[in-house]
């Protein structure tokens, strides 16, 4: 499977798992092919907004270029949402980061397993569900 594929099937996992929960959730059209930001996912209920940036990865780390995560935060805030970056290695349940969160890395950020481990939130977390 291509990492395109793989990165769709991984946004639609969670946006069912948005659904299952209660929240409404969509994919963003166009995310990463328009020259307006645009994070992959937004999700909300009743006053709380997510947007969301996906990541998905076999692989230890996780590159995050700069702008992207500057897009993020800019959409977000235009938008009155939150943003997050959703984080699923292989063999892993999803973690959540704010943007800070992140580790810097040459031109942009990286997030790895085990940044994932240590202060990742878990989905339950993220939506407040303890």
């Amino acid at each position: 499977m291509n990492s395109k594929a793989k990165g769709s099937n991984a946004e639609r996992e969670l946006i069912h798992m948005f659904w299952s929960k209660g929240w409404g959730a969509i994919r963003a059209a166009g995310s990463g092919s328009t020259s307006y930001p645009c994070p992959d996912i937004l999700a909300g209920k009743a006053s709380r907004s997510l947007a969301i940036e996906c990541k998905s990865s076999g692989e230890l780390n996780r590159h995050l270029p700069r702008e992207q995560v500057e897009d993020l935060v800019r959409f977000a805030k235009i938008f009155g949402a939150e943003p997050w970056i959703g984080v699923r290695f292989n063999d892993m349940k999803w973690a959540f980061f704010t943007p800070d969160d992140l580790k810097r890395a040459g031109t942009g950020f990286s997030v790895s397993v085990k940044m994932v481990k240590e202060k990742g939130l878990s989905f339950e977390q993220l939506l407040g569900v303890f």
